[in-house]
């Protein structure tokens, strides 16, 4: 079975943070056109794997880098399990609903109201996802991914998450196959 790891692209949280910077307030940060690009590029990377099914975060970013990458070729799917630990606002997700609006072509029915990390607030208003949580997602999503059928299927997904997964930083839309 062959499974791979995608990151997103480049999003406007991404190019508007950085160390020592406050958070940016973007919410649920949408591709910039560097993303844009990033995605296209990685079309050529993904052409010979053979890949027959697609499961993007709920996360607007990984969601725009699979449609862009895979397009109608396969069949993108959207499921929790693999989005972004909730650390900075553009990691605080949007109902079924309101994603349904923008991405009319998918199915958000099964996600829950409130798919994302809920908890005490920070100082910006945000629900930190702890470690510890977070982490016990992770260890859950690798159990998942060793129930999987054969198929070849590509998570398209984010930054910290694949960390805990693989042990290093993806940089944008890197693909990367993982061994369970």
């Amino acid at each position: 079975m062959s499974i791979y790891l995608i990151r997103h692209g480049q999003s406007e949280f991404n190019a508007a943070h950085g160390p020592g910077k406050p958070d940016s307030m973007i919410f649920d940060a949408p591709l910039t056109e560097k993303g844009r690009q990033q995605a296209q590029q990685a079309r050529a990377g993904v052409a010979d794997l053979g890949i027959l099914r697609v499961v993007a975060s709920p996360l607007t970013r990984a969601i725009q880098t699979a449609q862009i990458i895979f397009g109608n070729t396969v069949p993108i799917q959207v499921a929790s399990g693999h989005h972004e630990q909730l650390i900075h606002s553009c990691d605080v997700g949007r109902t079924p609903d309101e994603l349904q609006q923008d991405f009319p072509d998918l199915a958000f029915d099964h996600l829950q109201e409130l798919w994302w990390h809920q908890g005490p607030l920070n100082e910006n208003g945000i629900p930190v996802e702890p470690v510890s949580v977070f982490q016990q997602r992770a260890k859950d999503f690798i159990k998942h991914l060793s129930q999987l059928s054969d198929e070849p299927v590509a998570f398209v997904g984010h930054g910290n998450m694949f960390r805990e997964l693989i042990g290093y930083g993806m940089e944008n839309c890197q693909i990367h196959h993982y061994s369970r």
